[in-house]
């Protein structure tokens, strides 16, 4: 019988030269101890429940460290029936995920199989999972905005092709409309959406309320859900990471979206307390901060095409001083702020653009509209520092000509930043109404 490409690699990453066993010693919590294999950091291994050593059973499991002379195993599924005395062998499982111009308008999970079981798909090319960032000097320059389609983005907060930027944010304000939004309408070829630690039912809903199917159409999504393992949460990130990167490096403009960063970082926190890591800050373990930059320096330009990374940020109790959120603005190139205040009052999308940033618009935008967002934050922050005395009666028109201009530009202002989900609105468009706003 004569063997898809496909299914000769995949024969050739699971080969097994020599078949090593060992055995199961202990299992506490989320972490199984074997001895008697030798078996590197970062291997997958198999734990046979029965005794036995078929291929087809047991439960594949990742060796996450070591402790004297045993092995450290976490799961990928459920170490029910694992006991003392169970057989563990060795997986040839390279750490590849398979990739191909098929997977668009699909929805995978972490080791790229379709969630829908129903589909067939034809993916001939496997890309590296732990890939290396671009060197830092053959990264070319960001200077050409992409178009995401929201107005107060567009205007204020204008991205770049190859730029990196967080969307930091409490629950409930509206993070998942915003990137359907932005996958909706963006001018990028591709969108690529990592799902990682998300509710299972928002999965569906997501891509059939906020993609649609014009957004499905040129997406690819890969998905592991709250009740996976943290391996498999964590592994569902780079491997949405590796599909952008194939993308990338066919010559296409690639937007990955990951919701969120904050669940990736309590992946890697469980997994660090579990192997005996001790805890650092508000309970994160060292190699936390050190996984961060791996994932998301990954995203940005090359010479074939570019990744722009937004990644959503899930801030505890909306205190957006809290670890994660600081790691990520330290390594991003900006961030996207959404309130609940803003929320609370009707307000889409939520985004505070007196405290978001895009550190790269001076270089994306021509210098008439980087002086009209100077004009129209100016007048937003000076109507700030006074509401209170406004809302009061405090204030005396005529008391200050800043003040009055920024009162009478506050109503046109609120306008400008709403917008509704179903409309889009060009970077061109942006530019003119945000013309129009600072000449008030």
């Amino acid at each position: 019988m004569t063997r898809s490409p496909r299914s000769a690699l995949r024969a050739l990453s699971d080969l097994r030269p020599v078949s090593c066993h060992g055995k199961v010693n202990k299992v506490i919590g989320l972490v199984a101890e074997g001895s008697g294999l030798n078996a590197p950091l970062g291997s997958v291994c198999r734990i046979f429940p029965d005794g036995g050593t078929g291929r087809e059973a047991g439960v594949d499991v990742e060796v996450v460290g070591f402790r004297d002379d045993s092995l450290l195993f976490m799961p990928y599924g459920d170490l029910r029936g694992i006991g003392p005395g169970s057989l563990v062998g060795t997986v040839g499982r390279s750490p590849l995920f398979p990739v191909g111009p098929d997977m668009l308008g699909k929805a995978f999970d972490a080791f790229g199989v379709p969630l829908d079981p129903s589909v067939s798909v034809d993916l001939p090319e496997f890309a590296p999972l732990y890939a290396d960032p671009p060197p830092p000097l053959s990264r070319p320059r960001i200077n050409e905005a992409l178009d995401v389609g929201v107005r107060s983005v567009n205007a204020l907060l204008t991205l770049g092709k190859g730029q990196r930027i967080g969307i930091m944010a409490g629950s409930g304000v509206g993070k998942s409309t915003l990137m359907g939004m932005m996958a909706r309408y963006t001018k990028a070829d591709v969108n690529v959406i990592g799902l990682v630690g998300e509710r299972g039912r928002e999965v569906l809903e997501f891509m059939e309320k906020d993609l649609g199917k014009e957004g499905m159409a040129r997406s690819v999504l890969v998905v592991a859900t709250s009740d996976r393992s943290p391996l498999l949460r964590m592994r569902a990130a780079f491997a949405a990471t590796s599909v952008a990167e194939y993308f990338r490096d066919r010559g296409q403009d690639v937007l990955l979206m990951m919701d969120s960063v904050t669940r990736f970082a309590m992946a890697a926190r469980e997994i660090g307390l579990a192997v005996g890591e001790p805890p650092a800050t508000r309970g994160y373990t060292p190699s936390v901060f050190a996984q961060l930059p791996k994932l998301l320096e990954r995203a940005g330009r090359n010479a074939a095409g570019s990744i722009t990374g937004i990644y959503t940020v899930l801030v505890d109790g909306d205190d957006f001083t809290e670890p994660i959120a600081d790691a990520a603005r330290a390594i991003l190139d900006g961030h996207i702020v959404l309130t609940r205040e803003l929320a609370d009052q009707g307000h889409f999308p939520a985004i505070d653009v007196l405290r978001s940033i895009s550190r790269l618009r001076p270089d994306l935008v021509p210098a008439g509209a980087v002086e009209d967002g100077r004009t129209v934050i100016s007048r937003l922050a000076a109507y700030k520092r006074v509401e209170d005395m406004i809302n009061i009666g405090a204030y005396a028109r005529g008391s200050n000509p800043e003040i009055d201009k920024a009162i009478d530009a506050r109503a046109p202002a609120d306008d400008f930043l709403r917008q509704d989900v179903g409309v889009a609105c060009s970077l061109e468009a942006g530019f003119a109404q945000l013309h129009t706003l600072a000449s008030l």
